[in-house]
């Protein structure tokens, strides 16, 4: 079997993207109580907001990912 190599010089349109593997959240939604959530920055553990709806404690972290 041969190994996969990749050409790193090799680009899709002339533009550079970081491998999947190096792009990491710095928040994350977290089950707090029944119909309570936490988002909670992964790198500290420290809540920095919450929602009663998952899909608004989701719009809040996108939103603090973004102001980051």
């Amino acid at each position: 079997m041969v190994p996969c190599v990749v050409d790193t010089a090799d680009t899709f349109d002339g533009v550079d993207y970081l491998p999947i593997s190096l792009i990491q959240p710095r928040y994350r939604v977290v089950l707090a109580g029944k119909c309570f959530f936490h988002i909670e920055e992964i790198s500290t553990g420290r809540v920095r907001g919450f929602r009663t709806d998952h899909n608004e404690a989701c719009y809040l972290a996108r939103r603090l990912e973004q102001s980051a």
